[in-house]
């Protein structure tokens, strides 16, 4: 987010969990004050998803307190805020288009989150949308880049280890680069789109096929095994169907999610900045 800040023009101050608790509602306030931004983007989350089903409390604190911490702060000071949620927010349950073909969710479908980071998440959505008609809620979805831990780069690491990995091939979402991402938040607030809206990585693929486009885009020998989610059971529930596409006509649509890989490898290669 900071180097798309600079190239954008913009003077981004970013604080780190160590410099801002946002789950403490008086700094929250207290940091607004100092920094009186023209904007802000709440990157923070707690995004441990199987973690979150026996912390409902920790998440809650963080995905919802943090969250309506935030928003007020900044519509005390009228700067709109973009909040980056998820699409755990859905059931998993693929909505059909005219035809009965299965179809992205787009913003006005109904929510209904199965676990409980699904759950906080929402609610988190709802403090940030109440609390000024200037914010902004961006759902995504399968967020990789070169900055932490991330799908693309486990399957790399597992590739290096190993012959082949087993990854489903039954649950169906939007890989999106964060290196497109972040550009397109700032744009966001650039263009003063508010409300709820959904940006993810053009396309959808299952894990299982995201990880053999990383192998084939990385030409690296590896294969990959189908599995079912049932074989691989984690605490939290994962949305079986997860694609995000946006229906209103003030959002620019993302790139494919094959190039936002692209992108990723080669930032991760140093052959460009993320």
């Amino acid at each position: 987010m900071l180097r798309a800040a600079q190239r954008s023009g913009h003077e981004l101050v970013a604080l780190a969990r160590a410099e801002l608790d946002v789950t403490d509602a008086a700094a929250v306030e207290a940091a607004f004050a100092r920094a009186s931004p023209d904007a802000a983007i709440n990157c923070a989350a707690w995004t441990d998803v199987d973690g979150a089903e026996s912390d409902r409390d920790g998440a809650r604190a963080v995905n919802v307190d943090g969250a309506r911490n935030l928003a007020r702060a900044a519509a005390s000071t009228d700067a709109p805020l973009v909040h980056v949620s998820t699409d755990y927010v859905f059931s998993g349950e693929a909505p059909l288009d005219s035809v009965g073909v299965h179809r992205p969710y787009v913003e006005s479908d109904a929510t209904g989150p199965r676990s409980v980071y699904g759950q906080t998440k929402l609610d988190g959505e709802r403090e940030v949308l109440a609390a000024s008609p200037r914010h902004t809620v961006v759902r995504s979805s399968w967020l990789f880049g070169v900055d932490g831990a991330n799908f693309a780069a486990t399957m790399l690491r597992l590739a290096a280890e190993r012959d082949s990995v087993a990854v489903v091939t039954d649950q169906i979402g939007c890989p999106t680069w964060t290196g497109h991402l972040a550009p397109a938040l700032i744009g966001l607030l650039e263009r003063d789109v508010g409300g709820l809206v959904h940006l993810a990585g053009a396309g959808e693929t299952s894990w299982n096929g995201f990880a053999q486009e990383i192998f084939r885009q990385a030409d690296v020998a590896c294969g990959v095994e189908p599995a079912t989610s049932e074989q691989i059971k984690r605490p939290a529930p994962r949305p079986a169907w997860s694609a995000l596409a946006s229906e209103r006509d003030d959002v620019l649509p993302m790139p494919d999610w094959r190039d936002g890989l692209a992108g990723y490898l080669a930032a991760r290669a140093g052959m460009i900045r993320p």
